[in-house]
């Protein structure tokens, strides 16, 4: 493993944070982004630990090189806060495949309260399908028109799941969605709180659908996305004729807030048929039970297959549980969810037919 950090303090630190694990082994530190790359080409380390705020190549730049020029998992390990938030989301979305917040600023004397945290992302990393970490950067594709359905109550409702690689692989699904979406989408991304409106102004700005960080209460709307705040539960009710967003602060289920699973089961309980989950990379098991009680409303499941999946695992268990329909690569899942929409409630899916969603079913 190479440490990248701009503070000899802190390489040392978090050298001896990483080694008293006896889970991994330090090859080497680098001082700034352009150390980092010469490093990388000398030591060859399997996993790299990345700052972003750092002289000569910040993190940003030495992340896109790397991935570039010698892909490897990468964790970044960031004093970021507020604007700085955009950076690190910037940086999931160019590959990294995790990101631990410092916590008390770029020195941080009691880095050892996030030890766990950091040894997780670098389990994660130590798991990484390196090809699903490959991509180019998304520009905007926000398209001038608006949706037309404006405040109209959505057909379908879509739910998704996301850990592990969830920024990059939502920076991807979202902006393809098309403007004219019948569906309101409803997503779970492991994160933070103050992260999460971070990536919903992130996917805002991408996408030619409205994409915001939910609140309790509001409808949700045809053509728009609500990303689950960071620290809180969402799940969708029925009031009247509308779906209603609620948040809690309820126990963590599978050891998150906010998690799939409670989302999963109230969409497939106010939308029945007309219910869409997907569950796209990431670690453990979350949104597996409530993928398999949306296909027992009746609706669709979608599990991001294991080529495209920087991390398989919640796909593998959503998959194994029985709640997937199909199993696609990343770059299909948006052209399905806008055909499932199209087709409406009644379209189902013939073993191993590629031609209504460029996909493969799952039995």
């Amino acid at each position: 493993m190479l440490v990248v950090d701009d503070s000899a303090f802190m390489r040392k630190l978090v050298t001896e944070l990483i080694e008293g694990s006896e889970e991994f082994r330090v090859v080497g530190t680098a001082r700034h982004g352009l150390d980092a790359l010469q490093k990388v080409q000398t030591l060859h380390p399997d996993i790299v630990t990345l700052d972003i705020e750092m002289p000569e190549l910040d993190g940003l730049g030495a992340l896109e090189r790397i991935m570039r020029e010698s892909p490897r998992p990468v964790v970044m390990l960031t004093a970021a806060s507020g604007a700085g938030d955009e950076m690190a989301l910037r940086a999931l979305e160019r590959g990294a495949v995790e990101f631990v917040r410092k916590p008390s600023g770029p020195i941080s004397l009691d880095l050892v309260t996030i030890r766990d945290e950091l040894l997780t992302a670098l389990r994660a990393a130590a798991q990484v399908n390196l090809s699903g970490v490959h991509g180019s950067v998304l520009q905007s594709s926000r398209e001038a028109a608006t949706s037309s359905a404006g405040a109209n109550a959505a057909r379908f409702v879509i739910a998704i799941a996301a850990s592990t690689g969830g920024p990059r692989a939502l920076a991807e699904l979202v902006p393809a969605l098309p403007a004219q979406l019948d569906a309101s989408v409803l997503i779970v991304q492991h994160m933070p709180a103050g992260f999460t409106k971070t990536l919903a102004e992130r996917l805002n700005a991408l996408s030619a659908l409205t994409v915001t960080e939910a609140m309790h209460g509001e409808t949700i709307e045809s053509g728009h996305v609500y990303i689950a705040p960071g620290g809180q539960h969402m799940r969708v009710q029925g009031v009247g004729r509308a779906r209603v967003i609620m948040l809690d602060d309820s126990p963590p289920v599978w050891g998150v807030r906010p998690s799939a699973d409670p989302l999963f089961r109230s969409v497939a309980e106010c939308a029945g048929a007309t219910a869409i989950g997907v569950v796209l990379t990431g670690m453990g098991r979350d949104g597996a039970a409530g993928l398999r009680a949306i296909r027992d409303a009746g609706g669709t499941g979608i599990a991001q297959d294991r080529e495209s999946s920087i991390i398989y695992g919640m796909p593998q268990a959503a998959s194994a549980a029985g709640g997937a329909t199909m199993m696609l690569p990343l770059a299909e899942i948006a052209a399905a969810l806008a055909t499932l929409v199209r087709a409406g409630a009644d379209v189902t899916v013939a073993g191993g037919d590629r031609s209504l969603y460029g996909g493969r079913s799952s039995q």
